[in-house]
């Protein structure tokens, strides 16, 4: 549970709204009135026990092939929106959304929008751990090798 928020200084305790899907998958959506910031977003992560560590902007139309990380995975939406397709149905996050995704959990991620998206990637033990369940297309690797090309 995330501990209470604080807003003008006063103890004002926002309860986190939180979806939880029967794949285990749960979706925390941002309840601040104030704008998602990176410091606040990777606060928000660390404060589910996970270690965050990577920071990553994706372009517009962006598509991540099928894969599942092996332990479980945190996103944490600094900006922009983007969809996770797991097989039972899309999950769409916004800016300041935290995704919890079951470790083997496998998921698609697309970017249905013409706008980039930003989001903090992490995991329990602060290592990124991925099984392919496609062609790595979108991976940190595939964007890597394209950039060289």
């Amino acid at each position: 549970m995330l501990p209470a928020c604080l807003e003008d200084g006063r103890k004002i305790v926002t309860q986190p709204r939180i979806s939880t899907f029967p794949n285990g998958v749960k979706l925390v959506k941002w309840t601040r009135k104030e704008p998602p910031t990176a410091d606040s977003v990777a606060e928000d992560m660390r404060a589910y026990g996970y270690k965050v560590y990577d920071l990553q902007t994706v372009a517009p139309w962006f598509e991540r092939s099928r894969h599942a990380h092996d332990e479980p995975e945190i996103r944490g939406a600094v900006a922009g929106v983007i969809t996770f397709h797991f097989d039972e149905y899309p999950v769409t996050i916004e800016a300041g959304d935290i995704l919890l995704i079951p470790g083997g959990i496998a998921h698609e991620v697309i970017a249905h929008n013409g706008n980039t998206f930003t989001a903090f990637k992490g995991s329990l033990s602060g290592e990124r751990h991925v099984t392919e369940h496609a062609d790595g297309s979108g991976s940190i690797e595939d964007l890597a090798r394209r950039v060289q090309a």
